[in-house]
């Protein structure tokens, strides 16, 4: 009963606080920061103007674990109280305008601010931030509510030599013993999620919208070869989105900043995405895993999600689903209608196989997966479009977002709107895709099937199979469907779910006498066993322009042929492959276990391996080499302390991987003994973490 009590307490304070909020409009804050990298410390001043609504004797920020020096309300100090994660001041406070509260503060955020360690040399060489789901109020007191919408300006004071990305227009920036302040300033309001920065050693190339929009893409100066394939498109899709939407890009400037080890792919920041650098790729890599997708959908962002704003959680389709939507119809401008029904039909499947384990999802529901929200989400568009026309489609996203603009809304709102803009009722549409749990698979088929013809090919053959039993039949009829397509999407989708044993000589035939690089990717991908007439040809993919090709095509043709595998380790010795070093990792593991290949450099090649389980390396790099060196000869003590080290990560799917390999392990008493002797050489977390395990 006690704590029942205290909950109910805390929830009628905490709501209180909203209430009382809602009676303030925090106009706009200008921000100065500073920080300290050795402490891994934010000390900073925020000015708040805030105009008071009605009367109110309380106002609030959120402001995690923070030590708060001066505190002035009108160029006056100021009592104030921290209580939980808030600072609180209670004074009573009669209507007025252009208020100004002022918090002068330190903090070590625990989370939100990254201090990454680029070459793991004991310099903090990059620094950035992550709001979403992580709370700006970690580094700032600022707001966790999405409805406070904010126009925020930011200085930063850093070392010289480095460059510091911020949200809005760079004003001026001002250098003063070995220190340059950055000046940045926003024109609209946000909200406090979206405020971001980003320090490190980059340069930039500066591209112009169409419409003439500054677009800024940073990346490393070592990297000045992979600028063009990794943002490639990039002016293409700009232009795009803004004559899609049909709304003009809201805010001052776009810039793109990679980072070391982000948490997700990337992050709509206002007018700043930050992104992975696992997708700063060079031209071959582009066929492999490009960022086309990733760019298109963080871009679309900054108006659904940024201009226009969720309520709550129960909104969050009007992010992600939209931005996944309208990402998918930059890739169908660049890449093809085919490109685009095809992708389209991999999402539902994906759905289809989701909800078939009875995990259908209302997209509503505020603890709906990313693939509901994203996937399904994408889907709820595609299918509303297609019922209400393309004409009141596009009048009704302009509508919502003229109308709710700097704002914040509801399913129920952007419903509204389409409805007025449609002339018909959506109460059938809101209940199959909004609140409804189910994919409609039907529903889905039947426009797949309408809108292309390799689709309804690909499902006129499904079934046909369906109905016999003949195997030399069914080789036939597939084989016939292959050669007289012209779909690469097609002929690569039959490849990849068609059982071995229906896949004919005159496929493969077809196949390696093709110069599609997705068609015989598919190939070295789907093929286990290779046919023995068709060695030579299989060897030819290890030429091949995609680095997942070469790689599935060296494994597979190393285990096939014992007696050529230090030809196909001589033909690939160079290769390095995609940013994770998926081809050089396996060659170093394949040639260490290959007999009497360069013994001599046996010692050289594991050191290589063993290498890439160190902090300087990104987790994917890392997360591979751990598993070849656990497959192959085992962890050496060096690598038991880089894995001790991935057990305090960040990034929770790194960190999650590494404690699961810590336990796998210590059922084997050699490593039990080896980690016990090597605790002290770890850190306070680590060591904690690992005896812990003991």
């Amino acid at each position: 009963m006690r704590i029942i009590i205290i909950t109910f307490i805390f929830l009628l304070h905490f709501n209180s606080f909203s209430q009382v909020q809602e009676k303030i409009d925090f106009k706009k804050a200008d921000i100065s920061i500073h920080i300290a990298t050795k402490e891994k410390e934010v000390k900073g001043k925020v000015v708040y103007e805030f105009d008071v609504l009605q009367e109110v004797d309380t106002i609030f920020l959120d402001a995690k674990k923070m030590n708060f020096t001066s505190v002035t309300l009108n160029n006056k100090k100021v009592k104030f109280n921290i209580e939980d994660d808030f600072i609180i001041i209670h004074k009573k406070f009669k209507k007025s305008v252009k208020n100004k509260l002022s918090v002068n503060y330190s903090v070590k955020p625990k989370q939100t601010v990254y201090f990454i360690d680029v070459n793991n040399n004991s310099t903090i060489d990059q620094i950035w931030t992550q709001g979403q789901g992580k709370y700006t109020s970690y580094w700032l007191p600022s707001f966790d509510d999405m409805n406070e919408k904010v126009e925020f300006d930011l200085s930063i004071t850093f070392d010289k030599e480095y460059a510091v990305v911020a949200n809005g227009k760079l004003k001026q920036k001002k250098e003063l013993n070995e220190k340059i302040t950055w000046f940045f300033d926003m024109e609209k309001p946000m909200s406090s999620y979206l405020l971001a920065f980003a320090i490190g050693k980059y340069t930039s190339k500066q591209i112009t919208s169409l419409s003439g929009v500054p677009i800024d893409l940073y990346y490393y100066p070592n990297d000045s070869s992979k600028v063009e394939p990794t943002y490639r498109y990039s002016k293409q899709i700009f232009d795009f989105l803004e004559n899609e939407i049909g709304v003009a890009y809201p805010w001052q400037n776009y810039k793109q900043i990679p980072v070391k080890d982000f948490l997700y792919a990337g992050m709509e920041n206002t007018s700043a995405t930050i992104f992975s650098d696992a997708y700063f790729i060079d031209s071959t890599a582009f066929i492999d895993k490009n960022y086309v997708n990733v760019n298109a959908h963080e871009l679309a962002h900054q108006w659904f999600g940024n201009l226009v704003t969720e309520v709550d959680g129960n909104s969050h389709w009007l992010h992600e689903g939209f931005a996944t939507y309208y990402a998918l119809l930059a890739e169908k401008e660049i890449f093809g209608d085919e490109y685009f029904y095809w992708k389209l039909f991999d999402s539902a499947e994906s759905l289809i196989k989701a909800f078939q384990n009875n995990n259908g999802e209302a997209l509503r529901d505020d603890k709906a997966s990313s693939l509901t929200f994203y996937e399904k989400g994408a889907w709820a568009l595609v299918m509303l479009k297609n019922e209400i026309g393309e004409e009141a489609f596009n009048t009704g996203i302009k509508t919502y977002l003229d109308k709710y603009k700097y704002k914040n809304v509801t399913i129920r709102n952007f419903l509204d709107v389409m409805e007025v803009a449609s002339g018909k009722s959506l109460k059938d549409f809101e209940a199959e895709w909004i609140t409804g749990t189910k994919f409609p698979i039907k529903v889905v088929a039947e426009y797949l099937i309408n809108k292309s013809e390799s689709l309804a090919t690909g499902f006129e053959l499904k079934n046909e199979l369906r109905k016999l039993d003949d195997v030399a039949v069914k080789k036939q009829i597939i084989t016939s469907t292959f050669k007289t397509s012209k779909s690469i999407y097609l002929k690569k989708n039959i490849i990849l779910n068609t059982p071995k044993e229906l896949l004919s000589d005159e496929i493969l035939k077809s196949v390696f006498a093709s110069n599609d690089v997705l068609v015989r990717q598919a190939i070295a991908i789907a093929v286990d066993e290779i046919p023995e007439n068709f060695q030579t040809d299989f060897k030819s993919l290890l030429n091949d322009e995609s680095y997942i090709t070469v790689e599935n095509a060296l494994y597979k043709l190393w285990a096939a042929n014992p007696e050529q595998r230090k030809t196909y380790l001589n033909t690939t010795k160079d290769v390095i492959g995609l940013p994770n070093k998926n081809i050089r990792l396996l060659w170093l593991a394949l040639a260490l276990i290959t007999e009497d290949y360069n013994s001599l450099k046996t010692k050289e090649y594991f050191d290589e391996l063993e290498s890439y389980t160190d902090p300087k390396y990104n987790t994917e790099i890392r997360q591979a080499a751990f598993q070849y060196l656990q497959q192959t000869f085992g962890l050496t003590d060096t690598s038991l302390i880089n894995l001790a080290n991935a057990t305090e990560h960040h990034s929770w799917q790194f960190k999650k991987f590494a404690r699961n390999l810590v336990k796998e392990l210590l059922k084997d008493e050699d490593y039990k003994n080896r980690f016990s002797a090597l605790a002290e050489q770890l850190n306070k977390e680590e060591m904690e973490y690992i005896k812990s395990q003991l």
